[in-house]
């Protein structure tokens, strides 16, 4: 037997909710639910795809605090007045940022890591002791470790990257500070890649440039745009002469297997996976939130 607990609530103008279902006789993280509950949201538009809410809701739990994450629908044009809104919430101690307000995410934060401002975006912030936001980005760490954990340590290697968005940004500047000989960037947006491209070469790290989305000459590709998010959606690397020993990585949630992630699984290579990259990255996350200062 199993039943759904559910919350949905307006506030300012703004839907929230939260739901999942729950097995009697193992989810307990309900049981503290109380006015003494702190809170966390994670704000996107769409939000229905996140996986977040549970997984982080439970690592609180697993870290002996009372405390939950929301889910929060919020288009660009109301981000601003959201987060106005959320500010003035004394129970609400960290926001957790996704598509497409990592960019803007930054303009909410009083302060952030250096790697949050060398990257220009933010998908995690805390609140600080004088009630404003310190923000940091943790996707691009949590990729490389979830290419480490496939035995693809990015050091040395040739690597493809599409997408030069928020969470593009950050594993591009992650793979650079991990080792990579060499990267090659590709975006729908030409002009954005380009200036991803021209700050990431003033790191002094490994060869960084733009490139085509194409297998040949890379070790590891990676997509990190929306493409594979609905059926119909293009494959966003052209997977022909793809190779076993090739590794072939995408940051999408869900579908939790891709229809990128899918042929290159069919060619036998290995892969990771948006969830291979959230267990890294809300790992990363928590323990970011549960810090007391910035």
């Amino acid at each position: 037997m199993k039943f759904e607990i559910g919350i949905s609530f307006q506030f300012n103008g703004f839907r929230l909710g939260w739901g999942h279902d729950l097995w009697p006789w193992g989810d307990k993280m309900l049981d503290a639910l109380s006015g003494a509950t702190r809170v966390h949201f994670i704000v996107g538009d769409p939000i229905a795809q996140v996986k977040s809410p549970f997984g982080v809701t439970q690592a609180f739990e697993q870290h002996g605090r009372n405390a939950v994450c929301l889910p929060a629908h919020v288009a660009p044009e109301d981000l601003a007045r959201w987060c106005e809104g959320v500010t003035a919430m004394r129970n609400v101690d960290g926001l957790i940022i996704t598509v497409p307000h990592k960019f803007a995410a930054m303009d909410l934060c009083a302060s952030t890591s250096a790697r949050s401002a060398f990257v220009g975006a933010a998908n995690t912030l805390r609140r600080r002791p004088d009630g404003q936001w310190h923000g940091d980005m943790f996707d691009g760490v949590a990729f490389v470790q979830a290419l480490c954990a496939q035995g693809a340590n990015p050091q040395g290697q040739r690597v493809l990257l599409v997408g030069a968005g928020g969470a593009g940004s950050a594993i591009a500047h992650a793979v650079l500070e991990a080792g990579a000989a060499q990267l090659h960037i590709r975006d729908a947006d030409a002009a954005r890649a380009a200036a991803l491209v021209q700050r990431l070469q003033g790191l002094a790290a490994g060869a960084v440039a733009l490139g085509p989305a194409q297998t040949s000459g890379h070790d590891i590709l990676i997509n990190a745009t929306p493409r594979g998010m609905a059926p119909a959606d293009p494959l966003p690397i052209d997977l022909t002469g793809l190779q076993s020993h090739q590794v072939v990585g995408c940051v999408i949630t869900q579908p939790a297997v891709t229809p990128l992630i899918a042929q290159a699984r069919a060619l036998g290579c290995r892969t990771v996976t948006g969830g291979d990259m959230f267990a890294q990255v809300r790992d990363l996350m928590v323990s970011f939130l549960l810090e007391d200062v910035a």
